[in-house]
């Protein structure tokens, strides 16, 4: 079953940080729909816990260049 996460990211500055951040996490697998917002600061988005956890979704986060609150 699906579950929703959603986290404050920080160092997002523009609209192509949002697609960086979108893609990264879009191309993961058991990932399925994500929405980055650099104004509010925050990503949300809906995985599949079975696939992967939520450990994982932040390491892609950072190691675009992002800091997760």
């Amino acid at each position: 079953m699906a579950e929703f996460l959603s986290l404050s990211v920080t160092g997002m500055k523009c609209g192509g940080c949002e697609t960086n951040v979108r893609t990264k996490l879009e191309a993961l697998d058991g990932v399925s729909s994500v929405v980055a917002n650099y104004k509010e600061k925050t990503v949300e988005l809906e995985f599949e816990p079975e696939k992967i956890d939520e450990d994982a979704i932040i390491d892609v986060i950072t190691d675009a260049g992002f800091n997760v609150a």
